[in-house]
């Protein structure tokens, strides 16, 4: 059997994704909590009750609603207005199964949020010296000339469309992976870093060009939550894909780091 299986991940890849599915959960979830104090977003330094605000998700006190710019979604039930465990009225943003805790506690939230932060940053730097020193951004993330190709990029939206993920070799990722995976891994994560510490007043005063990059603290966390929807989305995305092309193989590789090997599969593309 040893023969007929491929090495798919390495020891550092599966040891960050699992610890950053923990991490990326908690702070998800005490993030939610966090924006249940403020459930309204805006662009530049300031942002109060009495400003134009470009989200908001609130309640009139009998509906719930989600408000992006001018247009206002009724949400009852799910967002702004909903029904706690204790099937008591809860008029929050978000409600208590989505955040950690399940009951408003800004002060929790936070130190859920934070801790998990340095979790989550320590995580990918690591994860990025290892890719670079052992050249699995170079092998298995650089895109090729070849690949920018638009009959490349659209045969490869085909077989994902058909679910024809048997065309890939089982040791390299193809270039719709390259590109979801370099989006979020070079500018994602990192987005999601720096807007963080760009809200924190001590980064203020340490780094203020940090600040100054964002345009403000408040346009820091308009895009520091606009990230977060996107990795939320890249997440169910990465997991209905694991499910449709085989979810044994595909939580087997990311546990053991092997896969069943085909003969058109690459076992020397190992992925760090």
């Amino acid at each position: 059997m040893a023969n007929n299986m491929a090495q798919r991940h390495k020891a550092t890849t599966r040891i960050w994704h699992w610890l950053n599915a923990i991490a990326l959960t908690v702070l998800l979830m005490s993030g939610l909590m966090i924006f249940n104090a403020h459930p309204r977003l805006y662009w530049g330094e300031y942002g109060s009750r009495e400003d134009r605000a470009w989200l908001e998700i609130d309640d009139t006190r009998t509906t719930g609603f989600v408000k992006i710019g001018s247009t206002t979604l009724e949400t009852t039930g799910v967002l702004g207005l909903s029904l706690g465990a204790d099937d008591k009225v809860r008029r929050v943003a978000f409600p208590g199964w989505a955040t950690i805790p399940t009951r408003y506690n800004l002060g929790a939230a936070r130190r859920w949020h934070f801790a998990f932060a340095w979790l989550f940053a320590l995580g990918l730097t690591g994860f990025m010296a290892a890719s670079l020193l052992n050249g699995h951004i170079r092998r298995h993330l650089h895109i090729r000339r070849t690949e920018w190709a638009p009959k490349q990029i659209w045969r490869d939206i085909k077989n994902h469309a058909r679910l024809r993920f048997d065309a890939h070799n089982a040791g390299t990722y193809n270039i719709l992976q390259k590109f979801s995976y370099v989006g979020v891994i070079f500018i994602l994560l990192p987005l999601m870093i720096f807007t963080g510490l760009a809200m924190s007043p001590a980064m203020n005063a340490a780094l203020p060009w940090l600040h100054d990059i964002f345009a403000g603290r408040q346009s820091a966390r308009s895009i520091h939550f606009i990230c977060a929807a996107l990795l939320s989305i890249f997440v169910l995305l990465h997991l209905v894909m694991v499910f449709l092309s085989g979810p044994i193989n595909g939580i087997r590789s990311m546990i053991t780091g092997k896969v069943p090997q085909t003969p058109d599969s690459n076992p020397t593309g190992v992925t760090s």
